[in-house]
């Protein structure tokens, strides 16, 4: 039963990551963009989401909505100041530069506002555990929730992408911008449409995750945020199951190695199996190959 136990919570651990892979997953696949800051977006939402509960007492579903509207604004805000003006430069190696600074700004930021000790986060989950084969086998109520919602989210993504006309606006643009542009899609509207979208998912990512990992600083997003972009790169970047699946992985293996090897190893193992995979797979999993014209 321990096995299955530690799959389990390897499971719930991946669907965080997957949701925060989503996000990359999403930025990258339309403006071609790698935000690193997009980590510190999952602490700001969880800050939102602590200070809507423990000190305007809203409920967890308010807070959480509250904490999504907040991170929608600071990551169109983020892509307008940021992003925007280096969306024509030269070099990617100018965004990719922003995007760390952006990253630190936040983490200080937070630091400033609520301190750098930390803050005990109480649960969004009132869902009681669940126990299985007499009591040996316990889910908890945050792991329910977690793979439910990666799920939801998900299949709510590839409904939109696919169906709707802002979906389909995002695909034209992550295929050809500038065609896209002469066909009369509002190239600029949708990578900040896409941006929201992301730092929406953050929100929830980071109520979650500080539900599941009951405590917040300003660096909670940072290894969270950096282990869920190795996760759609595992999954193939640009690719909304790929990101899913990387990140349930990801999640899986970093619990069992955790559980049955050393926890002072896990990352180094889990970093490790993305290297093999890339040397197999450059793409990742489900990454295409993209041919360049010369």
């Amino acid at each position: 039963m321990s096995f299955l136990s530690y799959l389990i919570n390897g499971v719930s651990l991946g669907s965080v990551y997957a949701i925060i892979a989503l996000g990359y997953t999403m930025v990258y696949g339309i403006a071609k963009m790698l935000n690193f800051a997009h980590g510190d977006v999952i602490m700001v939402g969880g800050y939102v989401v602590y200070i809507a509960m423990n000190t305007y007492g809203l409920g967890a579903i308010p807070s959480i909505i509250v904490s999504m509207i907040f991170c929608t604004v600071l990551g169109v805000v983020i892509e307008g100041v940021a992003y925007k003006p280096l969306r024509g430069a030269s070099s990617s190696l100018a965004v990719l530069i922003t995007a760390i600074g952006m990253s630190y700004f936040l983490q200080n930021a937070a630091q400033l506002i609520f301190g750098a000790e930390t803050k005990a986060f109480s649960s969004v989950v009132s869902i009681p555990p669940l126990h299985l084969a007499d009591g040996k086998l316990t889910i908890t109520g945050e792991a329910i929730v977690t793979v439910a919602a990666c799920i939801v989210i998900m299949a709510a993504l590839m409904l939109f992408v696919n169906k709707t006309k802002p979906g389909r606006a995002m695909l034209a643009v992550s295929e050809d911008k500038d065609t896209a542009r002469l066909m009369g899609v509002n190239v600029n509207a949708t990578i900040s449409l896409t941006f929201a979208i992301g730092a929406a998912l953050a929100a929830i990512a980071g109520a979650l995750l500080c539900s599941s990992y009951p405590s917040l600083t300003p660096t909670t997003g940072a290894m969270p945020g950096i282990k869920a972009f190795v996760a759609a790169v595992f999954g193939g970047i640009g690719s909304i199951p790929g990101a899913m699946l990387g990140g349930i992985l990801l999640g899986i293996i970093e619990n069992l190695v955790k559980a049955y090897i050393s926890t002072q190893v896990a990352d180094a193992i889990v970093f490790g199996v993305l290297i093999g995979v890339l040397l197999v797979k450059p793409t990742g999993i489900f990454g295409k190959k993209v041919h360049e014209k010369v």
